[in-house]
């Protein structure tokens, strides 16, 4: 696999894009989108994977529980391609159950995954992006962060932390040329929701002011803007995408 792209990494004209979570319904969507662009792909599956993608792209295995996995995960996306322009943070999930009665394994593994995985990321790609003064991080946290729901304390706290955890690290990176910036998301179409019954679901479309769940094509633009160079002055900021469900 190294040997793939080792000798021309560093003078490839396409953007490495670091995806987590690219086996779910919204890393899918990522990656279905971004194989269509001028970009390369890094994509992270938990276990080893996986499907095919019709693009120049590699596939990189790591449990987000584990440092050291983080590591070595990041070290074999440099020696593949040389760089990593992008990293989005979407790798996530979900252990439900009323604040006094989660078992603390649950709580730490979503604590483990939904937030000290982007922070181990975010500090084993920063020092290559620094030196580069250039990058872009995007994390995906979600409006359970901003509002509560009952039943989700893991689940809110990590995404929660993930926003305070953009906002220091844009402001320590703000002159290095990186930006680093995270979407708090509603109800989509695609993701989390695909584990909810259909019952819950329509109680959820009733709660959001647009009457429905977002389409995914409102992520993948959002991240597409995020990305561009016109939006180098866009730095530790949470756009929410909602559908009015939270402002």
């Amino acid at each position: 696999m190294v040997e793939k792209y080792q000798n021309a990494a560093k003078h490839m004209e396409k953007k490495v894009v670091l995806i987590t979570g690219a086996t779910g319904g919204l890393g899918r969507a990522m990656v279905a989108h971004f194989q269509t662009g001028n970009y390369a792909l890094a994509l992270h599956a938990h276990e080893q994977q996986t499907y095919v993608v019709e693009a120049e792209h590699e596939w990189f295995q790591a449990d987000l529980r584990d440092p050291e996995a983080i590591a070595s995960m990041v070290k074999e996306v440099l020696n593949c391609f040389g760089r990593i322009d992008i990293l989005i943070n979407n790798a996530g999930i979900s252990r439900n159950g009323m604040s006094w009665k989660l078992p603390e394994n649950d709580w730490n593994d979503v604590i483990a995954v939904n937030l000290t995985a982007p922070f181990l990321l975010m500090q084993n790609v920063l020092p290559e992006m620094r030196e580069r003064k250039s990058g872009r991080i995007i994390s995906i946290s979600s409006v359970v962060a901003q509002t509560g729901v009952p039943g989700t304390a893991a689940y809110a706290a990590s995404k929660a932390g993930l926003l305070g955890l953009t906002k220091t690290v844009a402001k320590e990176t703000a002159t290095s040329g990186i930006t680093v910036n995270a979407l708090a998301l509603g109800y989509f179409d695609q993701g989390m929701i695909s584990e909810v019954s259909p019952e819950l679901q329509e109680q959820i479309r009733l709660q959001i002011p647009k009457q429905r769940l977002g389409s995914v094509d409102t992520i993948l633009a959002t991240l597409d803007w995020l990305i561009s160079p016109a939006c180098d002055y866009v730095t530790g900021q949470t756009i929410s995408l909602n559908g009015g469900l939270y402002t």
